[in-house]
């Protein structure tokens, strides 16, 4: 089932305008997530909005935002209220400028969504606005408006559609000198920095996400499984200290030492590596975590095939949703 769209509206570039629909482009539900249980019971834990002095629970439609102003002083704001400041753009992505990709810095950026033609008509003006986009090799700046906030939202052509990404105010991005001040300047010699390139051309390598694993991940659905499975749960021994290295050449030598290489020569280029092939994609938390039982996995004790028996059986679901 395709996703919902997060917004729906128009997409203009000065007197050309089509029907659009803003997809999110990236999604965490495949991740392993957690309810809040009573160890006592089995039960969920279940929270209810209650009045911070009279302790009573309070019903949705009398919840109301408020800005608060001083300790016991807040200025109440209806949906109404806001709904009467929105600003023209809440349906329409209106193209202001166009910029260099370079020109944005990351540190601007939030997050991707997708943009698509909604509905039948409107398919020969997006390609215009998209194939214009991609002819000028910039990226187009509009503005949005999600969740009753407007957004800075960055266009630029993705395959047969075009991808936005909205991008942080510069209020929203803090100063670096704040932080950089007290670094300090520090000489770096010849042979440290020939050390430290030849480092890097040796894991040097184009960038391909299917070769990253998340570990963590596939450290919850082993324990997941192995303990739905009865499978008796050792802590790990913590790992062994392998002491500082304090002078700085002796760290970059033992570096190359652990890439199973020599330090170059003065004038000698360092060779490149050939990228890793692929690995094979890992699929999300419900294709893992449903295989429970028939063939094990190799390093799974063989007591996993006779599961103990509990004392209160436990309901499990092969996903859950987080708390809130």
């Amino acid at each position: 089932m395709a996703p919902r769209a997060n917004w729906k509206g128009f997409l203009r570039l000065s007197l050309v305008t089509c029907p659009v629909a803003l997809y999110p482009a990236t999604s965490e539900s495949e991740k392993v997530s957690f309810n809040q249980i009573n160890r006592k019971t089995g039960h969920r834990i279940k929270y209810s909005r209650v009045d911070a002095e009279t302790g009573e629970e309070v019903a949705n439609e009398d919840i109301v935002k408020g800005y608060k102003v001083d300790t016991d002083t807040y200025i109440e704001v209806t949906k109404d209220e806001l709904e009467d400041i929105a600003l023209d753009s809440t349906h329409t992505i209106e193209i202001d400028e166009f910029v260099p990709r370079a020109d944005i810095d990351s540190r601007y950026l939030i997050r991707p969504y997708y943009l698509v033609p909604d509905g039948k008509v409107g398919h020969d003006a997006f390609a215009v606005i998209r194939e214009t986009i991609r002819s000028m090799d910039k990226v187009a700046i509009g503005r949005v408006v999600l969740t009753n906030r407007e957004h800075i939202i960055a266009l630029e052509p993705l395959g047969k559609g075009l991808m936005g990404t909205l991008l942080r105010y510069p209020y929203e991005v803090r100063n670096e000198d704040e932080y950089f001040d007290d670094i300090q300047d520090v000489k770096i010699t010849g042979d440290m920095l020939d050390l430290a390139k030849h480092i890097v051309e040796k894991k040097s390598a184009d960038f391909q996400p299917e070769n990253f694993e998340d570990h963590y991940e596939a450290a919850l659905v082993e324990l997941i499984n192995k303990k739905r499975n009865g499978v008796t749960i050792t802590a790990k021994a913590a790992p062994k200290s392998s002491g500082n290295v304090i002078n700085l050449m002796d760290a970059l030598k033992r570096s190359l030492a652990n890439e199973g290489d020599k330090a170059p020569a003065a004038s000698a280029p360092a060779p490149k590596t050939k990228a890793k092939k692929p690995k094979k994609r890992v699929e999300g938390q419900r294709e893992m975590l449903l295989p429970i039982s028939g063939k094990k996995a190799k390093d799974e004790p063989k007591k996993a095939e006779e599961p103990k028996k509990a004392e209160k059986p436990v309901r499990t679901t092969a996903r859950s949703r987080k708390a809130s």
